[in-house]
């Protein structure tokens, strides 16, 4: 009798200990509870009477976990992340060895002092790398997720390319008369960013006149703008010039609105003044290098000036300004000279037998061979839950239940406690017998 109730009241110290642990980790994110689960202990032999056998007590069969999902916390943090049905994050505890790595839920995770996406811990989130192209995932070998900071080697300008509708009823104006600095000397301007080879930024300005000398007639003038202030920008071959000796270029246009001819059908190519060199570091250094325009699909129909089109194809070098996530676990990193770039894919993992696995602590588990090995695949996909951004998953503790479970456990300790006193004071009385 004294076994039984030891029995008894080892089990209900485990449903006491396993119902604590649950309780205290009800704000654990991606935490998972916990269940004890007791078989009965009947011995078995030739020489037992299984009509009148007791039992033996009671026996701890596992303590097993439940992967129901928890609720939602929203946070708004772009790097949290909640997978919303089945699977795992992969993490890794060393960044060289990815293939090294354990199963969680927990996806609140930051950046570290490398851009690498880790947990709390510092174990690396794992992902794919996907092709820049199509954003489809290029190979399923794991590895950790990094965040640059910077994105892109500086490009020089080379060629601009711009569309302007330049309005039939303009007032006109005196090309030899022209000057940049005084506005009533032309219609309408234009300003852009233009890059030299360090990824140093200029501003680029276009000054459009009607022609008073020749009608459906434009002239085009160009500055660039740096430390020293603003310079004008001469174009090579141009037919178009005006008193202080700054040389455009001329745009005609048909009755239609379409454009006719474009600088005597010449490329448009501009070049520094040949006195006044402009101080830009344009194509490494050399100032004789030119910028190519592309003014092609310039219009002048009756409507209000309007840019139509601008492209260049310099860049300077982007700084992180904001991390997001999609539905399909990508991750796109958008900088600050205007590229979103996808950065990678987060892997997800799963298993044949949740149950099996071996739990790790940190809300993390391993596979073992009773869970099966872990099947590697992303977000959205087949079998796998979908990956929220900024959410993260509850633990999926019922309090009100862990609550009820822990009195019932209170009283199974102090129910066997009791059959141990019994049991106790009937030794005593037989002792006494005399």
């Amino acid at each position: 009798m004294s076994y039984v109730a030891l029995s008894g009241l080892s089990a209900a110290q485990l449903d006491l200990n396993t119902t604590s642990n649950n309780i205290a980790n009800a704000n654990t994110f991606g935490f998972k509870e916990s269940r004890a689960e007791f078989g009965d202990v009947y011995s078995n032999s030739l020489f037992t009477n299984a009509k009148t056998t007791p039992g033996g007590g009671v026996q701890a069969n596992q303590v097993a976990q439940m992967f129901h999902e928890g609720s939602s916390i929203y946070t708004n943090n772009p790097m949290d992340l909640r997978i919303s049905g089945t699977g795992f994050f992969a993490v890794a505890k060393d960044r060289l060895t990815p293939q090294q790595n354990e199963m969680t839920r927990n996806g609140a995770f930051h950046l570290n002092k490398d851009n690498y996406m880790v947990t709390a811990n510092e174990e690396y989130l794992l992902g794919y790398n996907v092709d820049p192209n199509t954003g489809e995932v290029s190979s399923y070998e794991p590895q950790p997720l990094n965040i640059p900071a910077e994105f892109g080697k500086p490009k020089q300008t080379a060629n601009v390319e711009v569309g302007v509708n330049l309005p039939a009823s303009a007032a006109v104006k005196n090309p030899q008369g022209f000057n940049y600095a005084d506005p009533d000397t032309y219609n309408r301007s234009t300003s852009s960013t233009i890059y030299d080879s360090m990824g140093q930024s200029y501003k680029l300005t276009t000054y459009y006149l009607k022609d008073q000398t020749q009608a459906n007639s434009w002239q085009v003038y160009y500055t660039v703008t740096d430390k020293g202030g603003e310079k004008p920008l001469n174009v090579a071959g141009g037919d178009a010039t005006n008193a202080t000796g700054h040389l455009g270029h001329s745009m005609r246009f048909n009755n239609d609105g379409t454009l006719a001819s474009l600088n005597s059908g010449n490329p448009i190519v501009t070049q520094p003044l040949g006195e006044q060199p402009i101080p830009l570091e344009l194509n490494g250094g050399d100032p004789t290098q030119s910028l190519v325009f592309d003014l092609n699909t310039s219009t002048q129909f009756a409507a209000p000036f309007e840019l139509t089109k601008f492209n260049e194809d310099g860049a300077t070098t982007g700084f992180l300004t904001k991390v997001d996530f999609d539905e399909n676990g990508s991750v796109y990193g958008t900088y600050s000279n205007g590229e979103n770039i996808t950065l990678g894919r987060v892997a997800l993992v799963r298993v044949p037998n949740e149950q099996g696995l071996d739990k790790k602590g940190g809300t993390q588990w391993n596979s073992t061979n009773n869970s099966g090995d872990k099947i590697w695949g992303e977000s959205n996909k087949g079998s796998y839950g979908t990956i929220s951004s900024g959410s993260l998953e509850q633990s999926n503790i019922d309090m009100t239940q862990e609550l009820v479970d822990l009195i019932s456990a209170q009283r199974n300790f102090q129910a066997n406690s009791r059959s141990l006193e019994v049991h106790n004071q009937l030794q005593q009385n037989i002792l006494q017998i005399r």
